[in-house]
């Protein structure tokens, strides 16, 4: 089957299946899977594809019809213009987070500075604001030794395992050294809510990451956190 075909059907049957992003998700995973950029799945829409990617891009599709996220299908999230790999240990990237570091950036632009990042999961955010704050150092913890695996593996993509460290550690239990800045994308969604989000995000990522408890504020309010400034 040709490129174009393979997409439509593709794009067709996660539509049946209520996925909102079904064209955009079908082209992702082919792109993906083919080893090229979207654009090149227009500009040679023609072309046959072989058994074996036919193949690949079948489970693809049914893992995506389960709602299983993209980013944990193909292993990697765009943050900050770069790819970060993750999985079902770390949370998948979000565009909001985006914001903070920008405001970071500019504020601490040119400064040497000591970051702690709780809760780093990938590491983006510490290992973003490493990249763009070049003389700043940084440690990020993470209750899971998944997640943290990650994010070493992340920081070592980028070049920064001399600038970026990672460690296993409770928030409650990490009472060491003093910081320039602090950054958290922590659980903030409150137990009884968890249930009102989407398929995509309770049947995968990490329940952990995401429950603050019953008013989504445990982590804010562990007496621990304040130390730590």
């Amino acid at each position: 089957m040709i490129i174009e075909n393979t997409i439509k059907k593709a794009s067709q049957t996660l539509k049946n299946y209520n996925i909102s992003s079904h064209e955009l998700d079908a082209q992702i995973l082919l792109s993906d899977i083919m080893g090229v950029r979207r654009e090149y799945l227009i500009t040679n829409n023609q072309i046959i594809i072989s058994k074996n990617i036919m193949e690949k891009y079948n489970s693809a599709i049914a893992r995506r019809i389960k709602k299983e996220p993209i980013a944990y299908i193909i292993g990697k999230k765009e943050f900050w213009s770069e790819d970060f790999i993750v999985n079902k240990s770390t949370l998948v990237p979000r565009p909001e987070t985006e914001l903070l570091i920008y405001k970071i950036i500019n504020f601490y632009k040119k400064k040497k500075i000591n970051i702690l990042d709780i809760g780093t999961g990938s590491g983006c955010i510490l290992i973003t604001l490493l990249k763009k704050l070049e003389k700043a150092r940084g440690i990020g913890i993470d209750i899971s030794s998944k997640a943290i695996k990650t994010a070493k593996i992340n920081a070592s993509n980028f070049e920064l395992k001399n600038r970026a460290d990672f460690k296993v550690f409770d928030i409650g239990k990490f009472i060491i050294g003093k910081y320039d800045l602090i950054v958290s994308n922590p659980p903030y969604i409150a137990s009884k809510d968890i249930k009102n989000l989407s398929e995509d995000i309770t049947s995968f990522e990490p329940h952990d990451a995401l429950d603050g408890g019953y008013d989504g504020l445990d982590l804010i309010n562990k007496k621990k956190w304040y130390a730590c400034y």
